[in-house]
């Protein structure tokens, strides 16, 4: 199959509906690892059905296309696709429960050259369907490693935003190992996640942690290395560099830039497994 960019860039997603509740969103946090102490009332808030604080992470889980990629008339090699970077920002807070919309578009398609791949860039927006309120905006980036050379807008390489200097803070966190087998409630049905024969033939040892799960746990672990509410995240983006596992232990490294900001990375011993992190805090409308 040869890619097709102008099938990429003109797809129709149309419009996703979907309802979603405290239920949902405390299984959310779950998949993310809060609760692993039932005592720990920084948790409780996200536990608490009558009075939920909702992870404003958990909006990128909404509305999603599925894996619309995979459809032939696209061109895709889809066995060699890869989630590399994600970046959301967050208006306005999630109630408990709502019904929302989602709306997609390709925004970006560039090309890295025979045998380098191509990035393509999904831009979603959701928003309450009731009242019209704005949720969250995300893009999310595809590294198409089967997909170079087709003669599109070559790629650039955006500099570090990372310091050279020492991180400011350090922060340990263990990855549950039921991580995966809860963060996919959430949505994601990818059999790397959960079988082992399946994960295998891909590749891995064992099943592999959502790399959504790994951008919504470092919203909560460098919010609190701050002393920050994750509830009053505004802006969160990553690069996914390397591959976390369940019971794996990451060591966050982050700089303060601002007492509303910082960057940051993340390392399963020496290797790097998040990249070019950012976070903001802030007031919401």
């Amino acid at each position: 199959m040869t890619i097709e960019p102008a099938a990429l860039r003109s797809h129709d997603f149309g419009e996703i509906a979907q309802h979603y509740d405290a239920r949902d969103a405390i299984i959310y946090a779950l998949g993310l690892g809060l609760g692993q102490d039932p005592c720990d009332i920084a948790d409780l808030p996200f536990m608490n059905e009558t009075a939920l604080s909702v992870l404003p992470m958990f909006a990128v889980t909404l509305c999603s296309p599925g894996m619309w990629i995979r459809q032939q008339k696209f061109g895709v090699d889809f066995n060699k696709l890869v989630h590399s970077e994600q970046m959301a920002w967050f208006p306005q807070s999630l109630p408990s429960t709502a019904n929302v919309v989602g709306d997609a578009k390709v925004i970006s398609l560039t090309d890295r050259g025979e045998g380098k791949g191509a990035e393509l860039v999904l831009e979603r927006n959701i928003r309450d369907a009731d009242n019209g309120d704005h949720y969250c905006r995300l893009h999310q980036t595809l590294l198409l490693r089967g997909d170079g050379g087709f003669g599109g807008t070559r790629a650039e390489r955006s500099p570090s935003i990372i310091p050279d200097s020492a991180p400011d803070i350090h922060a340990d966190y263990e990855i549950s190992q039921r991580a995966a087998l809860i963060y996919r409630l959430s949505g994601d049905w990818n059999p790397l996640h959960l079988d082992p024969v399946f994960a295998k033939s891909a590749g891995f040892e064992k099943p592999i942690l959502q790399g959504l799960a790994s951008y919504g746990t470092a919203g909560t672990v460098v919010s609190r290395a701050f002393n920050h509410n994750p509830v009053n995240i505004t802006r969160l983006g990553c690069r996914f560099s390397g591959v976390v596992m369940p019971g794996d232990k990451l060591d966050f490294r982050i700089w303060r830039l601002a007492d509303d900001e910082a960057v940051f990375q993340a390392f399963v011993g020496d290797r790097k497994v998040l990249d070019q992190g950012q976070i903001l805090w802030g007031e919401k409308i």
